[in-house]
């Protein structure tokens, strides 16, 4: 009983302090547009709407157990469908965004279809070739893409009743669908679905054993994968308003895979850690050395993992760890009196009195010594 009080006192004490998290970090980010320059908030809606694409890849490559590095490609899809969509068709902002979710939904779809029979490093070349292709392929398609010079339209502005800046407008709606987009992943992961997709990354041969499609859920993957990476590409062409095919070549996939690695795989606070790492690790190295800034990210990104192997997320789990194998262990021993020996055949007294072979009777006296065998009984004078 004692045993099951704890568990809920201790389940109690868990969920009062994820309330207390996250009411603290809703303050934390409401707060921060009124706080910082229009720049930084910038930087924090690019961390944003990073945050949802590192999501997506999270449900394949974290979750899923499949190597994707054709993620950049998603999103460049989803930023040209809202471009396309806002400079030729001349269409609200809004309705933009669940097109480049659906579109991106269906083609992460069928490219799928390749993870029915590779894995690997197979697969993780075939993603690549697509991220490869698709910015010659763009530049091609210059009637509706505009080629290599790309497409500029409007921003997302502000309300008259908002009151607000153009940043802090655009910080706010870049929050609330980050926001959402982590709500829905996490309670697709706690799903029957995500559940069996988890299982597909354990151990495909017992996940089919146990029911589960292994062609639906891999292509599913995809799929998921797609669309969040669409729907940051979406929010990409909303708060910078031009897309272009240099913006979105491999190196940008390979970008993302590295930020869902620093940030920690099969977490839920990995993306968020990685988009920061990715948005703002560029930035330093750049300000450290102008001439080869790639040398100085690859060598932060190395010593962030040899850091924390298992990512950020996992780092104050480690330190906490280390902290408590450190801490001196001390042992409790408690008080003895000064005539109580600690040995376990110490004896009272009054036996160790009455001899090595003496008895006490009920009332505490020597009982008297054992008979020989074979003596005559004693009388009562003797």
């Amino acid at each position: 009983m004692s045993t099951i009080v704890a568990i809920l006192g201790t389940d109690r004490l868990r969920r009062l302090r994820a309330a207390l998290t996250v009411l603290l970090a809703t303050a934390v980010a409401v707060g921060a547009p009124f706080y910082f320059a229009p720049f930084q908030v910038f930087q924090l809606t690019m961390v944003l709407l990073y945050t949802v694409a590192l999501a997506g890849l999270n449900l394949l490559v974290g979750f899923g157990g499949q190597i994707s590095l054709g993620h950049g490609a998603f999103f460049a899809a989803g930023a040209y469908t809202a471009a396309v969509m806002l400079d030729r068709y001349d269409t609200g902002h809004l309705a933009t965004l669940p097109a480049a979710a659906a579109g991106c939904f269906l083609l992460g779809f069928g490219f799928g279809v390749p993870a029915l029979r590779l894995r690997g490093l197979y697969l993780a070349l075939v993603t690549l070739s697509f991220a490869v292709f698709l910015t010659p392929l763009l530049k091609r398609l210059e009637p509706v893409t505009g080629g290599s010079m790309g497409l500029t339209v409007d921003k997302l502005q502000p309300p008259a009743w908002s009151g607000l800046a153009e940043d802090q407008w655009m910080y706010f709606v870049v929050l609330a669908i980050t926001a959402t987009a982590l709500l829905l992943a996490r309670n697709l992961l706690r799903s029957r679905a995500g559940r069996a997709l988890r299982a597909v990354r354990d151990h495909e041969s017992a996940a089919e054993v146990m029911g589960v499609r292994l062609s639906l859920h891999k292509t599913l993957a995809f799929a998921w994968s797609a669309m969040f990476a669409g729907v940051a590409g979406c929010l990409y062409t909303w708060v910078i308003g031009f897309v272009s095919p240099d913006s979105f070549s491999f190196v940008l996939s390979i970008t993302l895979l590295a930020g869902l690695v620093v940030g920690g795989l099969a977490s839920l606070y990995g993306p968020l850690l990685g988009a920061a790492f990715v948005m703002y690790v560029p930035s330093v190295s750049q300000d450290v050395s102008e001439a080869a800034p790639g040398v100085v990210f690859g060598l932060l990104i190395i010593a962030a993992m040899f850091v924390a192997p298992t990512g950020l997320a996992g780092l104050p789990g480690r330190v906490r760890g280390a902290v408590a194998r450190r801490l001196p262990r001390t042992t409790a021993t408690p008080d003895r009196g000064p005539e109580t020996g600690s040995a376990p055949d110490a004896r009272p007294d009054s036996q160790a009195e009455a001899g090595p072979s003496a008895t006490l009777d009920p009332a505490g006296r020597p009982a008297a010594a054992a008979e020989p065998v074979g003596a005559p009984p004693r009388t009562e004078k003797e």
